[in-house]
């Protein structure tokens, strides 16, 4: 059982930034591939990006293409989402997910074994 813990939302204004975290428990943390969804009010969880096993290759949905970036440090168990530029759109809650998966990299939530609790991220205008 993977446990993982996220941080780092808050609220920021438009064309702000703010660095989320996921804290994974799995000393084997390296062997999972790794991704962020978002989930609007009332709305379906959505894609939002995705790193493979060893960091070296990154998948983003196309409104977050340029100013979120995705990465993870292997060593600390923890894998980031750097968001810049963020618009009042972006308003949402985040949640990292950990995937067991044959693939190198996914993007369907259903493909995720693991899920964290979720951080709120708010940006006005």
């Amino acid at each position: 059982q993977v446990q993982l813990v996220e941080s780092g939302g808050g609220l920021v204004q438009a064309g702000g930034s703010l660095r989320l975290s996921c804290a994974a428990s799995e000393r084997t943390f390296s062997n999972y591939a790794m991704g962020w969804f978002r989930q609007p009010p009332g709305k379906e969880r959505e894609f939002v990006a995705a790193i493979n096993r060893s960091g070296g290759r990154t998948y983003y949905t196309d409104s977050v293409k340029g100013r979120f970036t995705i990465s993870r440090d292997n060593a600390k168990n923890t894998v980031y989402l750097q968001m810049n530029s963020l618009k009042p759109e972006d308003t949402d809650v985040y949640y990292c997910a950990a995937g067991s998966f044959y693939r190198s990299i996914g993007y369907k939530q259903n493909e995720y074994d693991y899920w964290g609790q979720g951080t709120q991220v708010t940006v006005s205008s």
